[in-house]
């Protein structure tokens, strides 16, 4: 025992005992490490998505020990901070935990080191890594939910094969990331693959970015089924207006999709020319995409010859935390 009053002490010296919040967790991390309660080391990753908040615990092999979700809290940034908090607290208890990723929509601004970009309003001009580092005790890694996205994909899902991956979200909002040789290309400014802010229509629908006509208001799901509600007045998911649809000879809301998708895609082929492209989120469930919706891209390619794998993702809607559980 005296050599836990020695551990003691030395966390005094080092002011890590200053914030009571933090004064359990390091307490506990030091018990685990002095007595060896479980020698391996673990990562934890930790995926902020709209509804829910997923976390793992995988070990330095991507084998998962624990998974757990709790839901998000609504425009509550507080609320946020505190539930991530709390889940990071139970996969760890009773471990070593060498590194906490978190993948979150937006990213950090090189300039402030604030969130930027967020569809998740309630977490922009936020120090959202400082806040959970603040409450784990731990150091953290954040980064964009596209780039976790395309990480675990280009790693251990449908990329992992290939040099070149352009990972694509397309769910409640439209993300991208790009990974070179397994290793995510932020850019200079921290938004590389961000095609969803792309403008598609100058004066068409309005985005929360302020600007109007981006990919995101045309291709998400929700301004899929706002469009789909428009034009139909029914109030449908977007797998039953897909369901719907099958059995009709014409649709002005296919081919008006197809197009939107095509012209997107077709730009990001035109300038990053990826090896791949991995389709994520509840969009990429759609069948037509891997058929009718890869020849739109193709016919719009700035090439005389395009053979572009336009592929669904193979991690499903656990892709981002296990990319996030990927971060250094």
């Amino acid at each position: 025992m005296a050599e836990a009053s020695l551990e003691w002490e030395w966390a005094k010296q080092k002011n890590l005992l200053k914030n009571p919040v933090l004064q359990n967790n390091r307490i506990n991390r030091y018990i685990v490490q002095l007595f060896h309660i479980d020698s391996m080391s673990y990562r934890i990753g930790i995926d902020l998505g709209g509804t829910k908040i997923e976390g793992v615990l995988v070990d330095d092999n991507f084998n998962t020990i624990s998974r757990k979700r709790v839901v998000t809290p609504q425009d509550d940034y507080d609320g946020i901070i505190k539930s991530i908090v709390e889940l990071v607290n139970r996969l760890e208890k009773g471990k070593r935990v060498d590194s906490v990723g978190i993948c979150t929509p937006g990213a950090l601004s090189k300039k402030t080191t604030l969130l930027k970009n967020s569809n998740t309003q309630c977490l922009i001009g936020k120090p959202i890594r400082e806040d959970i580092e603040s409450g784990i005790g731990l150091d953290v890694s954040l980064e964009n939910d596209a780039n976790c996205f395309a990480l675990a994909e280009a790693t251990l899902g449908a990329g992992k094969n290939y040099s070149a991956v352009f990972g694509v979200i397309m769910g409640t909002g439209v993300g991208g990331g790009i990974v070179f040789d397994k290793k995510i290309y932020p850019g200079r400014t921290n938004i590389a693959g961000e095609w969803g802010h792309y403008i598609l229509h100058p004066q068409g629908n309005k985005c929360y970015c302020g600007r109007y006509g981006c990919v995101e208001t045309y291709l998400s799901g929700p301004a899929l089924e706002k469009k789909w509600k428009n034009m139909t007045g029914k109030d449908e998911s977007l797998e039953k207006i897909v369901q719907e649809i099958s059995s009709l000879k014409e649709s002005n809301w296919k081919e008006e999709f197809l197009e939107n998708f095509g012209e997107g895609l077709a730009t990001v082929i035109d300038i990053v020319d990826p090896d791949i492209i991995v389709l994520g989120g509840g969009v990429s469930n759609v069948p037509f995409l891997y058929t009718e919706g890869k020849k739109s891209v193709y016919d719009k390619v700035f090439s005389d010859a395009v053979d572009t794998p336009i592929v669904q993702n193979q991690l499903g809607d656990s892709a981002g935390v296990y990319g996030a559980a990927m971060l250094d």
